[in-house]
Parts: C-alpha cells; sequence; structure tokens
C-alpha cells in the first residue's frame, strides 16, 4: 500500500468526526501549523507524502486531549 493510500486510511479512519472538529484549532494547538498545512495532510496532497509517524502520534494526542477535554465539560452539566 502506498503512503498516500495509508494516510488517506487517517482520514477515513476520523470521517465520523471530520465536521465536529475544528481543524484549524488543531492545526494552530498541537501542530504549530496553519490549516492549510493540516487539510493537505489529511488529504494527502502535501509534496512530503503525507503523515509521518511522528505527525500521526501527535495527532493521535490531540484527538485524546481534545477527547478529555470535552468529557470534562459534559460532567460540568
Amino acid at each position: 500500500m502506498e503512503k498516500a493510500e495509508k494516510d488517506n486510511t487517517v482520514k477515513q479512519r476520523m470521517q465520523d468526526i471530520l465536521l465536529c472538529v475544528s481543524w484549524r484549532e488543531i492545526a494552530n494547538t498541537y501542530f504549530d501549523r496553519p490549516a492549510s498545512w493540516l487539510y493537505n495532510k489529511l488529504n494527502a496532497i502535501d509534496d512530503n507524502g503525507g503523515f509521518t509517524e511522528k505527525e500521526k502520534e501527535l495527532l493521535r494526542g490531540a484527538l485524546f486531549d481534545l477527547s478529555e477535554r470535552i468529557r470534562r465539560a459534559a460532567e460540568t452539566i
């Protein structure tokens, strides 16, 4: 499987939350990059060939952090 195909599965695996998450905030807060950089990574149209393993780990951590923040907010309701 080519790298672009593998990275496309990153987007496919997040299909359920794609419209609910502010990818701009994820890009700015966790990667210190513009939103366009992350959109290019998600769509595997980046010159670097998609996500590196380190970037995938950082994205995973960002999503875990966001889920924990949402859970804490829900508990206060």
